[in-house]
């Protein structure tokens, strides 16, 4: 499969299969399949391929087959072809977003935007698979002495989510080959497509059979507990909830599997009273509407100083109130629909349950009549401290403002939660944002930014959203292991 298939995978189901092993494409050695939803319409784009334990056998065999000759590869030219993929999904964008925004649904710039962000992990990476170093020294007592190497961990596995179907896959499969190591994929079964146009695209790269292996499935307990049950499976990276996270954990703790998490998230973002209020807005619709708000970063809960609170609710409610939402491709859109019928019926419980409790909807978006699983933008105001939609995450367009007087208080409020991934402070006082950032108990700060997430900066959390990093010079630590040899010399 080449490139031009990237227009014909949301067209029709390919005849040799979706199922992606050592360079192969499949059918599931069962043949069942899955369907592929468009979450602006409810209909079905097409079905595809669904692997199950076979496949997933079949696929640690290719890489473990390819592991030797990767692991060998100069990294030079690992990297270039890694600068390949880079190119290529540059010049691929426009196909590759209009593929996201069918099985996604987000808003077309969001989807163009998610692809130029998932290049950057190929480009960075490229460039970090030759800067892997050694270090040879003299022991510190004399006598011997030390030599540290780097070596990759081995054949790796990853299940990746829906809401960044191109981006997500790209910030760990980069690293990985980067590293040396070859890597299996299973995608989210709402966005399979995506995932194998990274596939075809790092084929048409240079990537030799079963470096890359996809594995579109509906059965995602049954691949992942065949990969997590094989011991030649030494890495696993898995993006999504919390709960999930635990159980994997428990299963990859059997053959003590290396793991790097990215779960939960519960962000508060702190306007504080000497905030630029209008720069603080815009960083509150970056920060929450990306997406359409279906971002493990996204802003989930809004503390806004008293003094402020007046101004900054009419200004962040109009330009809420002001959100187009429809179709991704439809001109001007740019909240599309939520991924499926359940998101939906999230968010209006949690919606539901802070209007119970006393909260007030002071300002909402319109929806398109007709079919998609759409929620309009919105922001809540008097929402008490024990609702819901404080504690939980929306994972969609819902704003909830809280005021606060005190840093003290807001502090502990908004470290008030298990999770602890991303948090963001508008303060025009440098002193008072670095202090109020180091306070909070998150893996992440914008401050005075509402966009954070950087393929050259690490990105993870604390506490209960996550164990490692992804991204940066930190990123592709997770995929090396370091050896140490004691050398008696001279010899």
């Amino acid at each position: 499969m080449n490139l031009v298939g990237i227009d014909t995978l949301a067209k029709a189901p390919r005849a040799d299969g979706d199922v992606f092993i050592g360079g192969r494409w499949l059918p599931a050695a069962d043949g069942r399949t899955c369907p592929v939803y468009d979450p602006a319409t409810g209909d079905l784009i097409r079905e595809v391929s669904a692997a199950g334990p076979d496949d997933a056998r079949a696929a640690v065999e290719a890489a473990a087959a390819a592991a030797a000759g990767w692991r060998a590869t100069p990294p030079r030219r690992r990297s270039e072809i890694l600068h390949d993929a880079f190119r290529l999904m540059r010049e691929h964008s426009d196909q590759l977003a209009v593929l996201i925004v069918r099985e996604n649904g987000k808003a077309y710039r969001d989807a163009v935007a998610e692809v130029g962000y998932a290049a950057e992990f190929f480009r960075w990476f490229a460039e970090e698979a030759v800067r892997i170093g050694s270090s040879f020294g003299d022991a510190p007592g004399g006598g011997f002495r030390h030599i540290v190497r780097r070596h990759p961990v081995g054949v790796t596995a990853f299940v990746t989510p829906w809401n960044f179907p191109a981006a997500m896959a790209t910030r760990k499969i980069a690293p990985a080959l980067a590293a040396g190591c070859p890597v299996l994929l299973k995608p989210a079964p709402e966005t399979p497509l995506t995932a194998l146009a990274v596939a075809a695209l790092l084929t048409e790269a240079g990537l030799p059979g079963g470096l890359l292996n996809v594995l579109p499935t509906d059965r995602a307990p049954e691949v992942v507990s065949t990969w997590l049950g094989d011991e030649r499976i030494r890495k696993f990276s898995f993006t999504g909830s919390t709960g999930t996270g635990k159980l994997l954990l428990a299963q990859a703790a059997a053959n003590v599997v290396n793991v790097t998490m990215e779960l939960g998230g519960n962000a508060p973002f702190v306007v504080c009273a000497d905030a630029d209020v209008d720069a603080a807005v815009q960083g509150a619709m970056d920060a929450k509407m990306r997406g359409g708000g279906e971002v493990c970063v996204a802003a989930n809960r809004f503390y806004v100083h008293a003094d402020v609170a007046a101004e900054f609710t009419a200004k962040f409610g109009a330009a809420m109130a002001a959100v187009r939402t429809g179709g991704g491709m439809e001109e001007g859109v740019t909240l599309g629909p939520m991924i499926n019928r359940a998101a939906v019926q999230k968010i209006r419980s949690l919606v539901d349950d802070a209007l119970a409790r006393g909260a007030r909807i002071a300002a909402q978006g319109t929806v398109p009549d007709g079919p998609g699983h759409f929620h309009p933008a919105m922001v809540l105001t008097d929402v008490p401290d024990d609702a819901r939609v404080l504690h939980e995450e929306v994972f969609g367009p819902v704003a909830p403002l809280t005021t606060f007087t005190d840093e003290d208080e807001v502090l502990a409020r908004a470290n008030a939660t298990v999770h602890g991934l991303a948090s963001y402070v508008y303060s025009r006082d440098v002193a008072r944002a670095l202090r109020l950032a180091e306070r909070l108990e998150t893996g992440m700060v914008g401050l005075n930014r509402g966009l954070l997430s950087d393929p050259a900066a690490p990105f993870g959390g604390v506490k209960q959203s996550g164990l490692g990093r992804e991204g940066g010079r930190e990123g592709i630590e997770a995929f090396l292991e370091t050896q140490y040899i004691a050398l008696d010399w001279p010899l």
